[in-house]
């Protein structure tokens, strides 16, 4: 497998991950970062941040470890805005508006939302039917938890469709996919999006009317939310 860079800066990489691959090696499956080494000739290559293997999308993959602690400082400082989508075929209990709440270890390797805000996760979305059964959902978070995205949408009662660690229907993947980062690195703005290419769903007609309205300058339509557990809207 080819992976697909998105954008080569002389620091870093921008990174379109399969929906197959983790980060890192599992057993004798190799991860994406070794894989894009290999491709690019052996040089050594330094995970910025992480998606789940089952999400698909964006990921910064720096050049070189200053470039590395610099641009996941930015992640730390939550200064880097990210975006996801995710589709499920169950209507959730609202259908836009912020997902706030601790996160605590369950069974199965599983995680889940509590009502307590010490630490919380925080995630605002918007949502609009496909009209084919499903629903589209635009997911900032605003914070990095292991399956926020995931535990959020199994708290709306809209669990990711094909996300059977949490209960989903069945599909030919799990519709979650990092669709856009925006952040500044040295002075210089960068904004990049790119549309995921694996999942019958995401080729739909359905979803691609629908996503069109969420391009940019959509991101500017994000209310801003409250100081929540020291977050920072």
């Amino acid at each position: 497998m080819t992976l697909d860079v998105h954008f080569d800066h002389p620091d870093f990489l921008a990174v379109h991950k399969p929906p197959t691959i983790g980060m890192h090696q599992e057993g004798q499956n190799i991860g994406l970062v070794t894989m894009l080494s290999q491709q690019l000739g052996g040089r050594p290559l330094w995970p910025v941040h992480r998606l789940d293997k089952v999400t698909s999308g964006l990921v910064l993959i720096a050049k070189n470890a200053d470039t590395a602690a610099a641009l996941s400082g930015l992640f730390a400082k939550r200064q880097v805005e990210k975006y996801y989508i995710a589709l499920s075929d169950k209507k959730p209990a609202k259908k836009q508006g912020a997902v706030i709440g601790d996160m605590q270890k369950a069974r199965r390797g599983q995680w889940k939302l509590s009502t307590s805000k010490l630490s919380p996760a925080v995630s605002q979305f918007f949502s609009a039917g496909l009209g084919n059964g499903l629903r589209l959902f635009v997911v900032r978070p605003h914070t990095g938890k292991t399956h926020q995205i995931r535990v959020m949408m199994k708290s709306l009662g809209a669990p990711i469709l094909g996300d059977s660690h949490y209960g989903a229907t069945p599909a030919d993947r799990t519709y979650l996919h990092a669709l856009a980062l925006r952040f500044t690195y040295q002075n210089n703005a960068f904004s990049f999006i790119c549309q995921p290419a694996a999942g019958q769903h995401f080729n739909s007609p359905e979803y691609n009317r629908e996503v069109e309205k969420f391009t940019p300058p959509w991101a500017l339509r994000w209310p801003q939310l409250a100081n929540i557990g020291g977050m920072h809207g």
